[in-house]
């Protein structure tokens, strides 16, 4: 692998890797299925599920990518082949691919909102006077296409030009300047909101565990967000598994973006909950709690002004980065398509991505007469993608490591003997997958 698809050293290869988790899972939805999930309960049966499940297939994936140092179908079909299994692994990769793609299509479209939204507060010209006129402008920008289509495009653009860059020149550099400034405006957003008379009923709500009654509604959310917010089944972090620095510990890095991921979703929630304990909105806001009560609330409280677009560069940022690394596994299938040429690859990538989007991205407007129980195409197509797709790429990556991958391979990826060694298997061949068909289970029998 040339030098400059290399990944220069490790905090930016934790960068690299949590900038792929940490996006609209963390920030956008965190808050409002905690708000609607019983917030402490939730948070604590998240942060089980995210040790459980997510950090395994975490695992997993970057173990794959960096025994096979190069795509993710290459690595597989390697691995596969020199354990004695047939080369058909390897379209586990096209799999993930295609999971991604869709992931990002819808991705794309609510990031395209952001962006909408910072033009607007940047501007002035958000109407953040009441709710019902927040609620006005949110659904006039979903029901116009032009205007959707229009910054879902933009978004693309944004992503392509860094990803049609080489690793260590785009994806990299892009993660060292936005992941530590997302942080620092992170922190001074919860100083900011820990003025508020609603910060210590924000901590009470979260931290305060209550051990009612625990649905299997909360629990398969709980489940389904851990996978969903740690950027895993997309096969993205099988491709950055190639570009992982020879002396970096799997597992320590696994840890470490873990603990950045599940600080952000924190950092976030605590902040978002005492905006809404302060101004004596509901918790169970829904989805239009980062579109629709947020603003309002912000723009009304001192330095609203201010506040409010630097809550949506925030998010912005995040989504950025987000979008980029989960880019990197059809952007990398596309360069070798393109003979290696990865600008090309990444425009392609960007195209496909582009038009995948106007499913979801239209159907509010152009399809929104589609629709099954209820459901929106968007709701439909992002559930399928999110809750189906990305564990059952999940269970077989899973299933991968835990059956095909030789022993030895394992042995010397994630340097473990004795019982630490059982102990990752038992979470690989049986735990994990289990949590992972529960999820898959439940979700198939809620379409």
């Amino acid at each position: 692998m040339p030098p400059e698809n290399r990944i220069t050293s490790n905090r930016a290869f934790i960068f690299a890797i949590a900038g792929a988790a940490i996006g609209l899972g963390n920030i956008w939805r965190f808050p409002y299925v905690a708000g609607e999930n019983g917030g402490s309960l939730f948070f604590l049966l998240y942060i089980i599920f995210v040790v459980l499940l997510g950090l395994p297939v975490m695992v997993a994936e970057i173990v794959v990518g960096r025994a096979g140092r190069s795509s993710p179908a290459s690595s597989l079909r390697q691995l596969a082949v020199s354990a004695g299994h047939t080369r058909h692994w390897s379209k586990l990769a096209w799999m993930g691919t295609l999971a991604a793609t869709m992931i990002l299509s819808f991705y794309s479209v609510v990031s395209g909102w952001v962006l909408h939204f910072f033009f607007q507060s940047l501007l002035g010209e958000l109407p953040a006077s009441s709710i019902q006129a927040t609620s006005i402008h949110f659904q006039q920008l979903l029901e116009s296409p032009w205007q959707v289509v229009l910054y879902h495009g933009l978004f693309i653009v944004m992503t392509v030009a860094i990803s049609g860059r080489a690793v260590s020149k785009g994806i990299e550099q892009l993660n060292n300047w936005l992941m530590p400034l997302m942080y620092l405006i992170l922190v001074v957003l919860l100083i900011y909101a820990s003025q508020f008379s609603g910060f210590a009923p924000a901590l009470d709500y979260l931290f305060a565990f209550r051990f009612e009654a625990v649905s299997g509604g909360v629990v398969l959310e709980a489940m389904g967000h851990a996978f969903f917010t740690l950027a895993i089944g997309a096969c993205c972090l099988m491709a950055y598994g190639a570009y992982m620095p020879e002396r970096q510990s799997v597992v320590k890095a696994v840890l470490v973006v873990a603990l950045l991921d599940v600080l952000v979703a924190v950092m976030v929630g605590i902040a978002t909950f005492a905006v809404v304990f302060s101004e004596g909105l509901s918790v169970a806001e829904g989805p239009g709690l980062m579109f629709i009560t947020l603003p309002v609330a912000l723009a009304q409280m001192p330095f609203g002004s201010l506040v409010l677009p630097l809550f949506f560069f925030l998010l912005v940022m995040a989504v950025w980065t987000s979008a980029v690394n989960l880019a990197e596994p059809l952007v990398v299938m596309m360069s070798r398509l393109c003979s290696g040429l990865r600008a090309t690859g990444a425009t392609l990538a960007g195209v496909m991505i582009f038009l995948v989007g106007l499913i979801p991205g239209l159907s509010f407007s152009v399809w929104k007469q589609v629709a099954v129980d209820g459901k929106t195409l968007f709701d439909l197509y992002t559930a399928f993608a999110t809750q189906v797709m990305l564990p059952a790429v999940g269970l077989l990556v899973l299933y991968f490591c835990g059956y095909i991958m030789e022993r030895k391979v394992l042995i010397e990826q994630l340097g473990m003997q004795g019982k630490s060694l059982k102990t990752w298997q038992l979470l690989i061949r049986w735990v994990s997958p289990a949590l992972l068909l529960m999820v898959i289970i439940g979700e198939l029998f809620q379409f």
